[in-house]
């Protein structure tokens, strides 16, 4: 029995020695992962940092002091341009190098290299919409700057300096949890890091759905379902501006044309309700006569955050603000002189051709009434333990060909096969570091709009301000010469009529500068009202937030960075304000029974705010939700629609206009539902959901506990993550947290001869779990806060929030 024994323990010893030195999948071994010695025990940092520290790297021309406050924001001093960049690289890397590096490989592609073959196609699908093709050209324009070129070369010796001193016992955690080393940055990746997001900001489409729509329903009910202008807008333009050119003529639209849809593969499709908030209120509207600039842009909210604050400054340059990581500059900021935001347009800059091939072999396709020769690109794609994948990528003239139909059996000889190419700017030669290599050392209302000439994507809405007591907004990008709603539907790639005919002029583009009612402002909705000339989009984003900051803005005086503090994180809900009271006319509340009773009392006196404790908001939520479905989920059923609903303004429009309509009939009833039934239905579903998933209506109706609200790690680790949390706020009010998006940066900037900025981030500097400065910032986000920003005129001022000071000389 003892030889027994011991002869199991020995086994069970050998085999876990065994199991822990062994890879599972794409995990580390287990032993290496807990090893003291290499393992992730390496990366607690200890809350006691040096105040005064000394570094030598390799390529330094001068020295380099960082001073570091209290939430470990560096502050960059730099005797010159090169070796500011080189040290913003290496400071960069120091805390988000996980972060740069799989981002890079996500929009390169590269993502199965490390992660396996689950990511295949999430690579192939990047790498078929031209990723890196489009990278490959805007690293040709950036490089052929001098500035820019100097600047990229610089900042990706940081980072190499950085990763060349890392033993593996110091790489960040989610090497070592993905089991696999950091490699040597290239100034493409800087470029990979615009593509990401071009593709976050316009990447998505909705030709297909949309098309599909047409074929199924004609032009008239189409038109009517999903017009060119909504009921509601409030544009970013103010209604009434004079456009002073001349407008280049408009090409006429080609002949309708239906393509034959492949609906074998999911397209990326826009999704509605994301957002982000910029305006500038003019000196005669503050309280000391100065412009206040405020931004706020919506994403995806992650661990580590998108942004990473960063003070640069150098003999030519004094910056403050947020970048990206993995690419120099600042993004979004202010200076001694101006400061900037940003949102989104929505542009429609990605448009679908439909390309006719030859025959199987795919070497022609046909294009003005001839045959043309395709050219092919080969995508080596590698996968972590398996032999790589060779992707051969048809290109047209248009574009790479994303999506190909294949024949199929009993498809005869005559079989004409068929394919998807993308014509997208991204896939253009651009330079938008450019935009901000001029934004950063910008002095007056000349550099800005001379910043904005690089920037052709993703259109953005630049806000600006300075202290010359100047504002103004451009909804800036590339914007290719279109007929109205060319690319709303899949578009015929033979006729060269469909073709992108130039560009609208830069000095064409929609631009107010410091306009009468005192304030610029913009929340994703219409750029300009109908009158302007050109085709930008025939779909933005719900006016409802901009109406709201519109309103609060029109009426306030004597502002103050507190008032904008207070607009950035407001809750009202337009959307409740339009459509509450129609929606409450139609209740029947004779046929209610109790519960349902009293939630129509909580809903008749909301106030119509997404606050934390609102019972009220819950209730309208998700009535709303509900109604909205219901509306449209008999009609929009079949899969190749995509759930590719009309917008919320157009089911607005049915309920405060036109409450005869057939849309509201449930088509898979036998009666006939008019607007009252889908009104009642949608109520008593909702207070029956309400109470099945959290009980009578009390403390666990109110918005905080309802609503789902969480930081997720980008590993998606529950143990790095946030942690569900309650928050006030939805899609549609101006503090637009909903699903995982919300405010990622929060920023206001008063001008003034001294300037002072005051912003937020949702976590915190370091990319490390295990840093105090994770997630040290988060709760001050959480309480609709912000901190002022410490920005610092030389490297010898004072200042108590300093608390370790980084020198870094050459070797």
């Amino acid at each position: 029995m003892k030889f027994t024994k011991a002869f199991l323990s020995i086994a069970f010893t050998l085999v876990l020695i065994w199991a822990l030195q062994k890879k599972f999948g794409p995990a580390p071994p287990l032993g290496d992962f807990l090893s003291p010695a290499n393992g992730f025990w390496q990366n607690a940092e200890s809350k006691n940092i040096l105040p005064t520290t000394h570094l030598m790297l390799p390529g330094l021309t001068g020295k380099v002091t960082i001073k570091y406050d209290e939430n470990r924001i560096p502050h960059i001093f730099a005797d010159n341009e090169h070796d500011l960049y080189y040290a913003q690289g290496y400071i960069t890397a120091t805390e988000r190098l996980w972060q740069m590096d799989i981002q890079t490989r996500q929009a390169a592609g590269r993502l199965a290299e490390v992660l396996g073959p689950q990511l295949l196609e999430v690579d192939r699908y990047h790498r078929r919409m031209g990723m890196v093709y489009g990278a490959e050209k805007t690293l040709k324009a950036m490089m052929s700057e001098p500035a820019v070129r100097q600047m990229i070369l610089a900042y990706t010796d940081g980072i190499n300096a950085y990763i060349h001193r890392l033993h593996p016992r110091q790489y960040p955690i989610e090497f070592k949890l993905l089991d696999y080393a950091p490699e040597d940055w290239k100034p493409i990746n800087c470029a990979f890091l615009l593509k990401l997001m071009s593709e976050t900001l316009a990447g998505g489409s909705n030709e297909f759905a949309m098309t599909n729509i047409l074929k199924r329903f004609g032009s008239k009910t189409t038109a009517d379902l999903f017009p060119d202008y909504p009921m509601h807008e409030d544009p970013i333009i103010p209604v009434g501006t004079k456009w002073d050119f001349k407008p280049l003529p408009i090409p006429h639209p080609s002949a309708s044309f239906l393509g034959l849809m492949n609906d074998s593969v999911k397209r990326a499709v826009k999704e509605e309700g994301i957002g982000s908030n910029n305006w500038a209120v003019s000196g005669s509207k503050t309280a000391n006569g100065y412009p206040i600039l405020a931004n706020d842009p919506h994403l995806n909210l992650t661990f580590p955050s998108i942004w990473y604050q960063i003070q640069l400054t150098a003999p030519s340059v004094n910056v403050y603000g947020v970048s990206l990581p993995g690419a120099p500059c600042v993004i979004l900021g202010f200076n001694n002189n101006i400061s900037w935001g940003i949102t989104n347009v929505d542009a429609d800059v990605l448009d679908w051709y439909q390309v006719k091939f030859r025959n199987s072999k795919k070497e022609e396709y046909w294009y003005n009434n001839q045959w043309n020769k395709t050219n092919r690109r080969v995508e080596v794609i590698n996968i972590r333990g398996q032999e790589p994948l060779y992707d051969t990528v048809i290109y047209t003239h248009h574009g790479p060909v994303v999506y190909e139909d294949k024949a199929k059996k009993g498809d005869g000889p005559d079989f004409v096969p068929v394919g998807d190419a993308l014509r997208w700017i991204a896939h253009d030669e651009s330079d938008e570091l450019m935009t901000m290599y001029i934004l950063n050392r910008g002095k007056n209302y000349a550099d800005y709009r001379k910043a904005l000439t690089y920037f052709n994507a993703p259109a953005s809405n630049f806000v600006f301000a300075s202290k010359d007591n100047d504002i103004a907004i451009t909804p800036n990008g590339k914007y290719p010469l279109k007929y109205r709603d060319q690319g709303k539907f899949i578009l015929d790639g033979s006729d060269p009529v469909d073709d992108w005919h130039g560009w609208i002029p830069f000095d064409q583009n929609p631009t107010v500068k410091n306009p009468p009612r005192g304030f610029v402002s913009s929340a994703n909705q219409s750029s300009t009202d109908p009158t302007y000339p050109y085709y930008i989009n025939w779909s933005f984003a719900p006016y409802e937030r901009g109406k709201r900051i519109n309103d609060r803005l029109t009426a306030m005086q004597k502002a103050t960075v507190d008032s904008m503090r207070m607009l950035q994180t407001d809750t009202y809900s337009i959307r409740a304000q339009d459509i509450l009271p129609a929606m409450l006319k139609y209740v029947d509340a004779s046929k209610l029974d109790q519960p349902q009773l009293e939630a129509l009392g909580i809903i008749k006196s909301w106030n119509k705010d997404f606050s934390i404790n609102s019972t009220g908001a819950s209730i309208f939520n998700a009535w709303w939700l509900k109604m909205y479905a219901m509306i449209w989920s008999d009609d929009f059923a079949a899969k190749d629609l995509q759930t590719n609903y009309p917008s919320v303004d157009r089911t607005e429009q049915l309920l405060l206009k036109e409450p005869n309509s057939k849309w509201f009939d449930d088509i898979r009833t036998p009666a006939k539902e008019t607007c009252a039934d889908i009104v009642n239905k949608a109520f008593k579903t909702t207070v029956s959901d309400l109470i099945k998933e959290h009980g009578k209506p009390g403390k666990n109706w109110e918005w905080g506990s309802v609503k789902k609200m969480e930081i997720k790690h980008l590993t998606r680790q529950e143990a790095f993550s946030s942690g569900n949390f309650a928050t006030g706020g939805t899609g549609s009010t101006i503090n637009a947290l909903n699903n995982g998006h919300g405010p990622s940066w929060r920023m206001v900037v008063q001008m003034g001869p001294t300037v002072k900025g005051y912003g937020i981030l949702p976590g915190g500097e370091s990319g490390n779990p295990g840093s105090f400065f994770y997630d040290d910032m988060l709760k001050i986000w959480q309480k609709g806060e912000l901190k002022e920003l410490l920005f610092l005129q030389s490297p010898d001022e004072t200042s108590d929030r300093i608390k370790t000071t980084l020198t870094i000389g050459s070797k």
